[in-house]
């Protein structure tokens, strides 16, 4: 069996979003991390929340799997790079923001400045959008190459996230099924 931890973006994913209608509708353990800052991100609050959803999911004995969106990618990423306890089975990394780049988010800018992508020690997919306007695609693939994963252009669908229109998502659980599989 595989259990998932759901890793959004800044203030969560709305009932819209792919995230929140996957943990909906799942038919495994699912945990949202839940991090004090929110709006206001802060990487260490981040990678803690991060840790404790991995924890809590970890009781149920199965295989990991995290599913990280936007700035929850760096949340996840940082997370896999700390991680003391042994390494979740794989990540599904949607649409990370250039934390190089004029449109990443300035909330989260004085704690998630400086993120490196380093590679990763499990399975992981690296999702982008061709017009993705917090991360150019050529960006996104070498965020890809950098962590070690495989990559999937979703084609033009802005952040992927509920503006997209993307409702359940049905390619995007296509690409998690990848990831599961390994």
């Amino acid at each position: 069996m595989v259990a998932y931890v759901i890793v959004p973006g800044i203030g969560g994913s709305s009932d819209q979003h792919w995230q929140t209608l996957w943990e909906r509708h799942a038919e495994a353990t699912v945990e949202r991390m839940a991090p004090r800052s929110w709006d206001e991100p802060d990487l260490d609050d981040w990678v803690g929340a991060v840790d404790r959803a991995v924890a809590e999911v970890a009781r149920s004995g199965d295989e990991i799997v995290v599913i990280a969106h936007s700035l929850g990618c760096w949340a996840a990423t940082e997370w896999a790079g700390r991680a003391e306890r042994p390494a979740v089975a794989g990540l599904l990394l949607v649409a990370p923001p250039d934390p190089a780049g004029a449109a990443f988010p300035r909330a989260a800018a004085s704690t998630f400045i400086g993120v490196e992508a380093r590679p990763l020690a499990c399975r992981s997919i690296v999702v982008a959008s061709s017009d993705d306007p917090y991360c150019p695609i050529e960006v996104a693939r070498r965020l890809a190459a950098q962590w070690g994963s495989g990559f999937r252009n979703a084609g033009g669908f802005g952040h992927l996230n509920a503006a997209s229109g993307l409702g359940e998502w049905e390619w995007g659980k296509a690409v998690l099924a990848e990831v599961v599989r390994g």
